[in-house]
């Protein structure tokens, strides 16, 4: 599964899961330009020889046009987008806010249109796009209304982009992660069993298969990644 040659970007890259993807793509003779909303990773070694592009607001469509524009000129192109980028938020219907959902889908969706529609335009014909969606979002609990509605949303995206790049072998694809086992999480849920959850690095090496040659022939797939939850 070689990425030798590749240029490929990573959206909400100096994230636990960010980070993994980054590693794995590395490893496997990428370049990896790692974007983030946030100015600097919190452990810039961790990203290795990964370039970094901090400070990208990536609901905001132009800043995310030209930080994507300066990404393929710098390295001569762009070959794939991983779009990991988005937050949570639990909250009650009942008793919660409209404005929780606004804020989910402008992390969870508009990040992923606005750094898909950035990148197409210098993604060559065969070139690859994953997205993160959620098992949560096949069935919403309660309190995971807004979440889960936005992540839906990524699914859909991602079935209606494939379906519109096909013509041009430009694969679309999508993730659906159960819990992922971060530090955040296991602050939010010290009494779980971590070793059920689903390992950033697991993660990692399934967008690496989809990214590479040998998943040529997936597209608008959504793909569960549970591990024992």
């Amino acid at each position: 599964m070689s990425l030798n040659g590749k240029t490929i970007a990573v959206t909400g890259a100096f994230g636990s899961l960010g980070t993994a993807v980054v590693k794995a793509l590395l490893e496997q003779g990428a370049t990896v330009a790692a974007i983030d909303l946030a100015d600097a990773p919190r452990e810039p070694k961790a990203l290795g020889a990964a370039h970094l592009h901090g400070g990208v607001d990536l609901s905001d469509a132009k800043a995310t046009g030209a930080a994507f524009d300066a990404i393929a000129n710098q390295h001569g192109g762009l070959h794939g987008l991983v779009n990991i980028a988005g937050g949570f938020a639990w909250e009650k219907v009942q008793d919660g806010s409209t404005d929780t959902w606004d804020r989910m889908y402008q992390m969870n969706v508009r990040t992923a249109v606005a750094a898909s529609q950035a990148a197409l335009r210098h993604l060559p014909d065969g070139g690859r796009i994953v997205n993160i969606g959620a098992n949560g979002a096949v069935k919403a609990g309660a309190g995971m209304g807004a979440y889960a509605a936005s992540k839906s949303g990524v699914m859909r995206f991602t079935e209606a982009l494939a379906e519109e790049l096909k013509g041009r072998g430009i694969t679309v694809n999508a993730l659906l992660p159960s819990i992922i086992d971060t530090p955040a999480n296991r602050a939010d849920m010290p009494d779980a069993d971590f070793s059920a959850w689903v390992q950033p690095a697991q993660l990692a090496d399934a967008i690496v298969f989809l990214l590479s040659d040998k998943a040529s022939a997936i597209t608008g797939a959504l793909v569960p990644v549970v591990g024992r939850v």
